[in-house]
């Protein structure tokens, strides 16, 4: 069983006194692939130095909703310049959040679309990001990203007919550790069952996010944990593991752009 984890912060400094043994844990899991998601300007510099020294670690460049504030033209240009690394084959975690709004609703609508706009000169997949935008980010994803289809909604928690809009559109669904929580996930995992076998991606989003069994041992997640994603969602779809980890892979690399046969 080959897994990628295809949504992980391992730029967090909650790694920073384990990283070889998460990684060496993680690839005893079967995870052979992570992509390191950036969130802001000296994330993504991060993830791209963890990328360029450690085989089966790719990286994502952006700043999120939270992070828009912080963004600007320099910003940008040291993304895009980022962008250029061979390591670096998606844009994001990009979107928009209105439950915290830790930055104001039109400066995250502002660089989420100068982000799309970026994203598709570069070609680039884009990663999302959206907690209760009341349909906003559909809106702003049929209106303005030319390369419809070409990302994934990272930790998908919304309604079926969100998921319905979504999936016309193109794009793939990332399914996180919320699926394996009894209650929290009870209705995602009704909502996994409707998702195209070739359009669904697992992720650990950590270190947040861990899934159960793990969640009552430790508050800290890994990509390790991705499996126990990958095992609920077979359940859940009356799957068989192997042959969905294979179809989730290959998801992942076409998505992505990785060759499949990737050691």
């Amino acid at each position: 069983m080959k897994l990628f984890d295809s949504h992980c912060h391992l730029d967090d400094g909650v790694y920073d006194l384990d990283f070889e043994l998460v990684l060496e844990r993680a690839r005893k899991a079967g995870v052979c692939a992570m992509m390191i998601a950036g969130i802001n300007l000296k994330t993504s510099q991060k993830a791209v130095i963890l990328s360029e020294a450690h085989k089966g670690l790719f990286a994502a460049v952006g700043f999120h909703p939270h992070d828009a504030s912080q963004a600007g033209e320099s910003g940008m240009e040291a993304l895009e310049n980022l962008a250029g690394h061979p390591k670096v084959l998606a844009w994001g975690e990009i979107g928009l959040d209105f439950n915290r709004m830790h930055s104001p609703k039109n400066i995250q609508e502002k660089w989420l679309i100068r982000q799309l706009a970026t994203a598709d000169t570069l070609d680039l997949p884009v990663i999302f990001h959206e907690r209760e935008s009341s349909g906003r980010l559909l809106d702003i994803l049929t209106q303005c990203h030319r390369h419809s289809g070409n990302g994934v909604i990272h930790c998908f928690s919304g309604t079926r007919s969100e998921l319905t809009q979504y999936l016309d559109l193109g794009y793939y669904i990332g399914i996180t550790g919320i699926l394996t929580i009894q209650s929290r996930g009870a209705d995602l995992r009704k909502l996994a069952t409707e998702i195209p076998q070739d359009r669904i991606l697992i992720e650990t989003d950590a270190p947040y996010l861990t899934p159960a069994p793990e969640k009552n041992h430790t508050r800290r997640n890994e990509p390790a944990f991705v499996r126990s994603v990958l095992l609920k969602l077979a359940e859940v779809r009356k799957e068989d593991p192997d042959e969905l980890a294979d179809s989730l892979w290959e998801n992942t690399c076409r998505l992505f752009r990785v060759p499949l046969d990737m050691e």
